[in-house]
């Protein structure tokens, strides 16, 4: 039992649930719940890439893991790790076969765009300076678009597809910032690493401070209407101004990955505030 729920843990199942809701909230946006099947297909496909990427990530991150998160399945000796990389390659073909039986478009996204961003992204992109914070990013912006892909709107779901990227680009640099010290001694070439903590902090707020400007664009522009903003300002603006003042007066370690849940949060915030506006 314990190896389970470990192994559970490694598919990260906070992630595995937004990402199955994204799917729930990309039918409902487009109006299509009704599509009962493809969304339990779509989300399939989504928590089966989702959780074969994060195994194989902590398979590749172990040496990393055992200095930046040491209570991790891996790095504490609960789970060996072939048992991560034999999870992974079953879960990658699942979702691939699944995004077969949906349609065209979603098989082609599954399989020739997102499978390998998810797989390249642990062999090479990561660690590169904001390049690994960009094709995480459009991973999981790509959700959306994929959502979209299986319920025949894609043009319908790049505005949420947008603000996941902002919102995933912005976690994935604080992260960089929080794992700092593993990250160093695997020799990765991260923002942090190559130009300190004190310039990442500035650049962080600024992606902040664009995101707030950009995520009030689709009220702005009409695409989305009141209750969208209201959950904005509560869920999103506040929280973000609250991430800034955190960044300004104690730039930690600690801080850091406090402001990473945080933003995980202000995701799901996001999602709430689409569906209803």
């Amino acid at each position: 039992m314990r190896q389970f729920i470990a192994l559970i843990h490694l598919f990260r199942p906070i992630n595995l649930f937004l990402g199955a809701l994204s799917v729930l909230i990309s039918a409902a946006v487009l109006k299509e719940l009704g599509q009962t099947g493809t969304i339990i297909s779509a989300i399939l496909v989504v928590v089966s890439l989702n959780a074969a990427a994060n195994a194989f990530n902590d398979y590749r991150d172990l040496e990393m893991d055992q200095i930046n998160r040491a209570n991790r399945p891996l790095p504490s000796g609960i789970i060996p790790p072939v048992v991560a990389l034999w999870s992974a390659i079953i879960l990658f073909l699942v979702g691939i076969i699944i995004s077969y039986q949906i349609n065209l478009s979603a098989f082609i996204i599954a399989t020739f765009i997102a499978t390998p961003l998810l797989v390249f992204y642990t062999l090479w992109f990561k660690g590169r300076i904001l390049v690994g914070n960009v094709v995480v990013s459009f991973t999981l912006g790509l959700v959306f678009i994929f959502s979209g892909a299986a319920l025949g709107n894609i043009w319908g779901m790049l505005v949420p597809a947008c603000l996941a990227f902002g919102f995933t680009l912005i976690r994935e640099f604080v992260k960089d910032m929080a794992d700092i010290e593993g990250d160093r001694t695997v020799n990765l070439n991260t923002f942090p690493i190559r130009f300190g903590l004190g310039k990442s902090v500035y650049l962080a707020i600024t992606f902040i401070i664009l995101l707030s400007i950009g995520t009030l664009l689709p009220f702005w522009l009409s695409i989305y209407g009141k209750f969208y903003l209201i959950t904005l300002v509560l869920g999103i603006e506040i929280p973000l101004l609250y991430v800034i003042l955190l960044l300004m007066k104690k730039p930690s370690i600690s801080t850091f990955s406090r402001i990473s849940q945080i933003l995980k949060a202000c995701i799901f915030a996001g999602l709430l505030a689409v569906y209803l506006g």
